[in-house]
């Protein structure tokens, strides 16, 4: 899959292509509806598809300050969209002067002059343009005008999470707030991941005979609700199963809110500086003050043996 950011990148030569746009944040169940089309009515006219996405989130240039838990860096959007086997991602730096544009000229610059697109596919609710102003309408009187179709897509997966709620990176980002790790997972199509670099902490799981990786978390990461989970650690491309705290340590009277993930039966890791993912299967507890050290070590014995069962099952 090639990528690109901006528009400069993307090579001269290329031909017409099969389009779709958005944040694809998570890149969860409803966009792999659209963007598996894509790849589908692509192959059928026998061109490319690309998906187009924007860095940053456009919500933190439209309203400084609110960019929202991010379900997936854009390396793992990419990989994540790569997957299911795509031609191009093309990542269009979202700046305050590209949220000026108005959708005549982004459909013009962007579709028509950059990836000749012959089809676009979205969902229902597609806007597009200074201040959202282009709809799915615009976008199909634009697209006629340009000899490029428009496809609506109807992106309404439904399941257990969220009490039968629609699918969305919203719901998503929701259930992870809250914990529930293993709705988020309906969701998604796969546990809820999030990455760093693992640094030093205070070291104590490894006086206690727990050595924990202590992730440094990307920005505006989507962190679980504060609580023991099951799930796997990753590192150097090996996926480990884990047990993973969220929180402050607060019988240690920690303030630092920490993701740490011990690395089940594995002896002698050094994980120090390193970029891993921390993936999560399951909530097993929340977080508690333990009135002693021993207390805690009997109750992280269980969340471990918890942890490898469910693991081993997966």
């Amino acid at each position: 899959m090639q990528r690109w950011r901006g528009l400069e990148e993307i090579p001269g030569d290329w031909g017409r292509s099969v389009v779709t746009i958005g944040s694809f944040d998570g890149v969860h169940r409803g966009h792999q509806l659209i963007i598996n089309r894509v790849v589908e009515r692509a192959r059928e006219l026998g061109v490319r598809s690309v998906v187009v996405t924007f860095d940053p989130h456009p919500s933190e240039v439209v309203r400084p300050g609110s960019h929202p838990p991010l379900l997936a860096p854009q390396p793992r959007r990419a990989e994540l969209i790569a997957a299911l086997g795509v031609d191009a991602v093309l990542v269009l730096p979202f700046t305050a002067e590209f949220s000026q544009e108005s959708p005549e000229t982004f459909f013009r610059q962007v579709l028509v002059d950059a990836l000749h697109a012959c089809l676009v596919i979205e969902g229902p609710n597609f806007r597009f343009g200074h201040r959202a102003a282009g709809d799915v309408a615009l976008l199909t009187e634009l697209g006629r005008a340009a000899d490029c179709g428009v496809e609506v897509v109807d992106l309404q997966v439904r399941g257990a999470a969220g009490d039968g709620e629609p699918f969305s990176s919203t719901l998503t980002r929701r259930l992870v707030a809250a914990g529930d790790v293993a709705g988020a997972g309906e969701v998604l199509g796969r546990p809820h991941r999030v990455e760093g670099i693992v640094v030093r902490g205070a070291q104590r799981g490894r006086e206690l005979g727990y050595p924990t990786a202590n992730v440094e978390t990307v920005p505006h990461s989507a962190i679980p609700a504060d609580g023991v989970y099951a799930g796997w650690l990753t590192a150097n491309g090996e996926r480990m199963p884990a047990a993973i705290s969220v929180g402050t340590n607060p019988t240690f009277d920690g303030t630092a809110r920490t993701v740490e993930a011990y690395a089940i039966d594995r002896v002698g890791l050094d994980l120090y500086g390193l970029h891993v993912a921390v993936d999560f299967l399951a909530y097993l507890r929340g977080m508690e003050k333990f009135d002693s050290v021993e207390a805690l070590l009997d109750r992280m014995a269980d969340d471990v043996k918890q942890a490898r069962e469910l693991t081993d099952a997966a």
